[in-house]
């Protein structure tokens, strides 16, 4: 079954913008969607010269508010609209729109007649933006009527259970002539994996015009093409991907599917929301997903949900990588060795005898580090907000543990040779420094600390800035991430990075 076609969703206030926009894409795209609602409304009167503008297969949508559009006139004036967009067919078929998207409820007889005869297929769509549709199977059927339609079903998940049950019900399906989407972040898997879906195409947006579809959570066509390598998914490509909460960005896509690629390997990574880990595994095991990087704050939960641990994620207590093996799922932490890697290089160190750590916060990351601390024969104290799950990790390690306030100034003064963050305090956030999104905003940095912040988006959170202005050295978390990766790809795929 071939790829799913990229259509470029243009939202654009003018036909000329849209082209401009167009022209920056189109070595990456198949067809473009031009959304007449977001026009001006002098130039919706122009809609018709949009397809010989564009120079490729393009699909008519004046999508209604309650549909999640902009068009709020009524039925009757988008139906003039309609009907002005479509009318004075050209003999060039390349000069008309080659679709037009009509809603379900949207079954205007002469329109209708009149686009099958100008040899315009109509896209037959359904918008849910507040529950998933059911019966998929026999919604698509009463959908399409005649064999010019292609029926679409967009709906907005709750759940990644949602998404799961999207494509289990898509498993029957026997062609590619309708198109299946969940919308927003948590529906994301199903615009990558459209070709497992049976998709006839998946829709993107420009990366300048993301903001106008904010609920729809569109990718732009270069990175479905270059990170994910779009078009050579097929049935039998292995999918392997991260789950976390809320996942709001990551760089192991890139960093995985750019190995695949240089190792010529039929598979592809992807990023999977989920607010419950169990989520995850159940949508790994309808999917057939062969391995997941586990990230917060799901690290630990996922170890109810495996069946085999190795021998560091036992003494740890926190996994950061699932992987299916003889149909049962094994559980490792590739944190560690990848943290040891970075934070060596960064201090300049074979070992950490004679320094006194601070490890900032406690929660399965914190676990992997005062692990690899321990090993490399370092002293540590763990502060964290929850001052009993800090006793706990201190305990099983043989650390000190306190508070992470004010009230701690003192120790942690103590434990400040090296400074280790490991919660998700500063993750997209920028300087100036605050209580909300720095986790050291009580402590004044002496310039002597040495701060490595396992974030590594921004380059250089609030805390690190601080430090680093006070004359500290400091380090984010991507070589951490780097390392880690790396041997995740091993344990994915059996071949060195």
């Amino acid at each position: 079954m071939e790829s799913p076609r990229i259509c470029l969703t243009l939202t654009g206030s003018t036909l000329a913008e849209n082209v401009a926009i167009l022209e920056k894409y189109r070595e990456y795209i198949d067809m473009a969607e031009l959304r007449v609602d977001f026009l001006s409304d002098d130039e919706k009167l122009h809609a018709r010269k949009f397809p010989a503008m564009a120079g490729l297969p393009c699909i008519l949508t004046i999508r209604r508010s309650m549909d999640g559009g902009l068009f709020k006139e009524g039925e009757a004036a988008r139906t003039i609209l309609f009907a002005r967009a479509l009318s004075f067919a050209d003999p060039d078929k390349k000069n008309n729109f080659e679709y037009v998207d009509f809603e379900d409820d949207f079954r205007i007889s002469s329109l209708q007649e009149a686009v099958i005869a100008f040899g315009t297929k109509i896209i037959r769509s359904v918008h849910s933006m507040t529950e998933p549709v059911v019966n998929l199977r026999e919604r698509l059927n009463q959908m399409s009527s005649t064999g010019f339609e292609i029926p679409k079903i967009a709906f907005m998940p709750q759940s990644l259970d949602d998404v799961r049950n999207l494509f289990e019900q898509a498993k029957s399906l026997t062609d590619n002539n309708h198109i299946l989407l969940a919308m927003g972040p948590l529906g994301m898997p199903s615009r990558i994996l459209g070709v497992k879906l049976k998709n006839y195409l998946t829709f993107t947006s420009p990366e300048e015009s993301l903001k106008n579809l904010p609920t729809l959570s569109h990718m732009d066509p270069i990175t479905l093409r270059t990170v994910y390598n779009f078009k050579n998914i097929k049935q039998d490509t292995a999918v392997y991907g991260i789950t976390g909460w809320p996942l709001t960005y990551t760089s192991s896509p890139e960093l995985h599917n750019k190995g695949f690629a240089e190792h010529d390997i039929n598979a592809v990574y992807i990023p999977i929301r989920a607010e419950n880990v169990s989520e995850a595994v159940a949508f790994a095991d309808s999917v057939g997903i062969k391995g997941i990087s586990v990230t917060v704050p799901h690290k630990e939960k996922v170890l109810n949900y495996v069946q085999a641990i190795d021998s560091r994620v036992k003494e740890i207590g926190a996994s950061n990588t699932i992987v299916k093996r003889d149909d049962e799922w094994q559980a490792f932490n590739t944190d560690a060795p990848g943290f040891e890697k970075s934070l060596l290089e960064f201090t300049r160190l074979k070992n950490l005898r004679g320094k006194k750590i601070a490890i900032i916060g406690a929660g399965g990351a914190a676990k992997a580090i005062a692990y690899s601390i321990k090993k490399l024969h370092g002293k540590a104290c763990i502060f964290n907000r929850t001052i009993s799950k800090a006793r706990l990790l201190a305990e099983q390690f043989g650390f000190k543990y306190a508070s992470l306030g004010p009230e701690s100034n003192k120790l942690l003064k103590k434990y400040s040779g090296i400074i280790i963050q490991t919660t998700s305090k500063g993750m997209n956030q920028s300087p100036p420094s605050t209580e909300q999104n720095d986790p050291l905003y009580f402590y004044d940095f002496t310039g002597r600390e040495l701060l490595f912040d396992i974030i590594y988006v921004p380059a250089s959170t609030p805390v690190m800035t601080r430090a680093a202005q006070a004359g500290c050295r400091v380090c984010n978390g991507f070589n951490m991430l780097k390392y880690q990766g790396y041997e995740q790809f091993e344990l994915f795929t059996g071949e060195k990075y």
